[in-house]
């Protein structure tokens, strides 16, 4: 099986330089530590060429923003295309440092050159705005949760979100209780999102045994014992519950 030839930013240069003079500027390779300089009068464009997407790349592009606004980055046409996680963070990274993306596809016509983007001004009070939904759903995540049960950084490990915590207030108000309604549960603290918790059942710690009636899976039970500071959080919370509920009730009676 033929192996196939090793790509160099070389390679590049000859398909970027030829585009560029089609529009009219005068390239020249290794102009004074750039690796490509195209000048068109006044205006000067700098490409700073690497066979992948990396640290050296966008630090030499971000050292020639010293003299010009016109910066790019130029790499080989993705194997993975456009639709990679890889490339969507790439892109959202070059936008932010106000940097353009050339791609050479080898493949395709001797070195198909394509401009994703130009140079723009990032404008981050737009992007604020754009985001503030998401801003929003950080924020009450992480005021929804009780402690610190995971570990920031770790992958492919079990959550445990503002969610999950609500179906575990849940699951502790039932080991408590036995069998509930979605109606009980909320009258003794549970999240405003018990009913569709409960419905919805998407940890499948939950049957209904009948109308608006539920039952706990030992499922649940063996979750909580892997997580006993979690459950015993919530059952203080209910204690914390029943006790002002008893008190109340006997100021009632002196009354």
């Amino acid at each position: 099986m033929a192996h196939k030839k090793p790509i160099h930013e070389t390679d590049l240069y000859e398909p970027i330089r030829e585009y560029l003079e089609e529009l009219g500027y005068e390239v020249q390779g290794e102009v004074k530590g750039c690796d490509l300089a195209a000048v068109m009068g006044d205006d000067l464009i700098v490409v700073e060429m690497k066979t992948s997407f990396n640290l050296k790349l966008l630090s030499q592009a971000v050292k020639r923003q010293r003299v010009t606004d016109s910066v790019y980055v130029a790499i080989p046409y993705p194997k993975g295309g456009k639709r990679t996680a890889a490339w969507r963070d790439m892109c959202i990274l070059l936008r932010r440092l106000e940097i353009g993306l050339i791609t050479v596809d080898l493949a395709k016509d001797g070195g198909r050159v394509e401009v994703h983007f130009h140079p723009h001004t990032f404008d981050r009070l737009k992007s604020l705005r754009a985001n503030k939904r998401v801003r929003y759903s950080i924020i009450k995540e992480a005021e929804g949760r009780s402690g610190h049960y995971n570990t920031g950084g770790t992958t492919r490990t079990r959550l445990i979100t503002a969610y999950r915590e609500q179906a575990i207030h849940i699951a502790c108000c039932m080991m408590r209780y036995g069998d509930m309604s979605p109606a009980q549960l909320r009258k003794i603290g549970t999240s405003p999102k018990t009913p569709n918790i409960l419905r919805d059942n998407y940890y499948g710690w939950f049957t209904r045994v009948s109308r608006g009636i539920y039952k706990l899976e030992d499922s649940a039970r063996e979750f909580l014992e892997e997580y006993p500071e979690l459950a015993e959080h919530y059952m203080n919370l209910i204690a914390e519950m029943e006790q002002t509920r008893s008190l109340e009730m006997n100021e009632n009676q002196c009354e």
